[in-house]
């Protein structure tokens, strides 16, 4: 099969072996793939990784159970273990063996096919094309903030960051009933927002009133201390950013205006998908390009172009 794969030096279009199958996984082929900026960030040398990229992906089930095969799915990323004290907790995300799609220790959905277990699959709603399904893991993201903060209607909340999981955020937050802030540098970005009805500002013009909820999407190193410096004393701030670099952070304002810090990674798939279905996310909006897996390497180059939202990869044959 056809794989993008990341050798921690360089980025390669190569053919390697179909993944073998076992009794508690499934091999789906893969149709659409999304590109995000963890992918960009591996490159930097995030996590050290080394195998084929790729964790958004939407597809059919080519191999594994009767009661699965043939259907359409999407994919969770961590594969736990399933009985240490983590996992039978329900915290498999978090699982001390874990391995994670396209991120660790286990090939991703950049190719013609990827390998899962079975207990990771989620069946698409036949109402959901396969250019919002591609949306599911990182909109489920965005979604896991409903399940860690509790957000008060009219709660005054700031987004910082409009690339794609930032303009994701914003609408759930918004749709939560918070009232939202964007705060980023790409007016076209910043625009996609407006239309849903969720405020917006370029980060110069930013007046930096303080919010209840901050949360901090610009995927870059800085953003933690301009996220702090947003949040009003006794506030809640929110890290989503996965960045290769890092830095001297001063916690003291932590301490001193009492700020509660969660760190947010991976969501649940369910009101992600219900919110895909009813239409209540704007996602295709947020679709820069589109090139076929045998031009990954551009696509990827591309991805990380300025002013560029979701790239995807046709990785069907």
């Amino acid at each position: 099969m056809l794989a993008l794969t990341w050798d921690g030096r360089a980025v390669r279009l190569s053919e390697r072996a179909r993944p073998g199958i076992r009794p508690d996984r499934a091999i789906v082929r893969v149709r659409l793939a999304g590109i995000c900026n963890t992918d960009l960030e591996i490159m930097k040398g995030y996590m050290g990784f080394r195998g084929t990229l790729g964790h958004e992906f939407v597809g059919i089930v080519d191999e594994g159970p009767p009661a699965w095969r043939g259907r359409r799915v999407v994919g969770e990323i961590n594969f736990a273990c399933g009985t240490c004290p983590a996992c039978r907790t329900h915290l498999g995300r978090h699982c001390a063996s874990r391995q994670v799609m396209g991120i660790l220790d286990a090939d991703g959905s950049f190719a013609e096919f990827v390998v899962l277990p079975i207990a990771n699959l989620h069946a698409v709603p036949d109402a959901v094309p396969d250019e919002a399904a591609v949306f599911t893991e990182p909109l489920a993201a965005a979604f896991e903030i409903l399940e860690q903060v509790t957000v008060q209607p009219g709660e005054a909340c700031t987004v910082l960051g409009d690339g794609k999981l930032g303009l994701l955020v914003a609408q759930v937050l918004h749709q939560a009933g918070a009232r939202v802030l964007a705060v980023g540098a790409h007016p076209e970005k910043l625009a996609i927002l407006r239309r849903c009805g969720i405020a917006t500002t370029l980060r110069d013009d930013w007046s930096h009133e303080l919010a209840e909820i901050v949360v901090e999407a610009t995927g870059s190193a800085a953003g933690f201390a301009m996220a702090l410096s947003a949040t009003r004393p006794r506030g809640r701030l929110v890290l989503k950013s996965t960045v290769a670099a890092s830095g001297a952070v001063d916690l003291a304002p932590v301490v001193i205006n009492e700020i509660t810090v969660v760190g947010s990674r991976c969501g649940p798939f369910a009101p992600a998908l219900r919110a895909l279905r009813q239409g209540t996310v704007d996602v295709r909006s947020l679709i820069s390009a589109r090139f076929p897996l045998a031009d990954g390497i551009r696509a990827l180059h591309h991805a990380a172009e300025r002013g560029v939202v979701k790239v995807l990869l046709d990785c069907g044959t």
